[in-house]
């Protein structure tokens, strides 16, 4: 296929950029040592999204959103990928499972995320509960017309503490080839529903202005009308935004790969050392050679996958390829522009250090390195499967 720009898509990015460099990026270190968005930087970034058309760019233009195509939010992603998800969380991409939400929910939870009024989690991992997902112990029992939930989730990333989780829950099993499965429910919770505690998780040494929450959930009554989609398909929900979520991590990873290349290869022409600049050496030509054909790969990974998505045939190796190879490859690129800086690399003056520790969690959240592999190879190998 062809991945030479459209007109508009030149456009969006470019002023995409230009809001990156002039809203976003002279903040990063402040909020990187602080580890907060200050509210008033927070509402400013969302307001200039919204004034902009940035905010809500994943959603349907008929709710209010961008309603970009998936190659057009690959290549968003990837030039924000650029600078802190503290910051650019704040042109917020809602969950697009909320595309699921009926009567009332479309009034009290779809619009508001797609207008701003209102911040979503999507809470799915549990301490006990990370890649195996089916294994949660988060359970909703039915008691009438309501739902008693007892559980707990933790690394349920967000800027700014929500206005409502997306939660998913057990509420039953069915049989199976190969034993019992868990039916998985989505629903809506509210914050300050009784039983509903959100707490600041621990501190992160990546994204460090992008929070975790922990929640948990004692005793918490929730009526039947909170379930998003139907009772037991919250799996099938959650599967959608994972696997999107997945192309979005590799995209990001593009961008900052692409930031990395940038600073290395203009060191490398400027720094001297034995009479000539050190990109003479092949030491660290090589790792820049390295580095540009990493981030090629890696966008046409990225693009193959969003290009699939856009028809309706992207499956889950396709997404777990992009992210394994890109996340994997900016950790190297962070990795070789520090060994090309030397110790300047690792001091914080410079953005490099940074950008090496927020490259460390691609290969962890949205599904683990190892998952991405898991998947690929099964996919392989079930055609042999009797």
């Amino acid at each position: 296929m062809n991945y030479t720009l459209t007109a508009e898509q030149d456009m969006i990015i470019r002023s995409l950029r230009a809001f990156r460099q002039q809203e976003l990026e002279p903040y990063e270190a402040e909020v990187d040592r602080s580890g907060e968005v200050p509210e008033e930087l927070g509402q400013r970034i969302k307001a200039k999204a919204l004034e902009m058309g940035f905010y809500a760019p994943n959603m349907p233009v008929e709710v209010g959103g961008g309603g970009l195509d998936y190659k057009t939010l690959a290549l968003f992603e990837r030039e924000l990928g650029k600078t802190s998800y503290g910051l650019h969380a704040y042109l917020h991409r809602p969950s697009e499972i909320l595309m699921a939400c009926e009567g009332e929910q479309i009034e009290n939870y779809l619009n508001p995320c797609v207008s701003g009024e209102k911040k979503e989690v999507f809470a799915l991992t549990e301490p006990g509960a990370g890649s195996d997902i089916l294994s949660m112990t988060t359970k909703a029992v039915p008691d009438g017309d309501n739902f008693i939930i007892n559980g707990s989730k933790h690394f349920i990333s967000s800027p700014v503490i929500p206005d409502f989780a997306i939660l998913f829950a057990w509420t039953g099993v069915k049989q199976t080839k190969k034993g019992e499965r868990k039916l998985v429910t989505a629903f809506l919770v509210d914050q300050g529903t009784e039983g509903f505690d959100i707490q600041r998780g621990p501190r992160c040494a990546a994204q460090r202005a992008y929070h975790t929450w922990q929640l948990s959930f004692n005793q918490c009554r929730v009526h039947q009308s909170q379930i998003l989609g139907k009772q037991g398909e919250g799996f099938e929900l959650a599967d959608k935004w994972l696997k999107m979520g997945r192309v979005w991590v590799a995209a990001a990873a593009c961008g900052k790969m692409e930031r990395l290349l940038e600073l290395a290869t203009s060191y490398a022409c400027q720094r001297k050392q034995f009479g000539q600049v050190i990109g003479k050496f092949q030491g660290t030509s090589f790792k820049l050679a390295d580095m540009t054909t990493d981030l090629q790969a890696s966008d046409l990974l990225v693009m193959h996958a969003a290009d699939k998505a856009d028809q309706g045939i992207m499956q889950a190796e396709d997404a777990a390829m992009a992210k394994l190879f890109a996340s994997e490859a900016v950790g190297r690129a962070a990795d070789n522009t520090i060994q090309i800086y030397g110790g300047m690399g690792l001091m914080e003056e410079l953005p490099i250090e940074r950008l090496w520790r927020d490259a460390r969690l691609d290969r962890i959240w949205d599904g683990t390195s190892e998952i991405q592999r898991h998947i690929i190879s099964r996919t392989l190998l079930r055609q042999y499967e009797s």
